[in-house]
């Protein structure tokens, strides 16, 4: 199994994701929009409660990173969308014959 690199986030993404999961009123919905795990949002939520949402030493994320991070997170939501087309068309495609 490939290990999945540590993604990065700015301040900003975080702090609209935050945003969006109190605007669905649901931090899976938000989450899955999003390209994130439920954890990962949930931490942020908590972090922000907390005031630590942007702690001192948190690494500066360029825009073109951020960028690249959330087309990749797209790239893996299509694909799974792709593979549920596939077995459906499959399935359905057994039932004509």
């Amino acid at each position: 199994m490939k290990k999945i690199p540590k993604q990065a986030y700015t301040t900003e993404f975080k702090e609209l994701a935050i945003k969006r999961a109190a605007d669905v009123q649901s931090i899976p919905a938000a989450a899955k929009e999003l390209g994130l795990s439920d954890q990962t949002l949930r931490n942020w939520i908590k972090a922000s409660k907390e005031g630590k949402l942007n702690e001192v030493g948190s690494k500066v994320v360029m825009p073109e990173a951020m960028e690249l991070s959330r087309l990749h997170a797209e790239v893996a939501r299509l694909k799974r969308e792709n593979e549920i087309i596939k077995k459906a068309a499959a399935y359905f495609a057994r039932d004509v014959l």
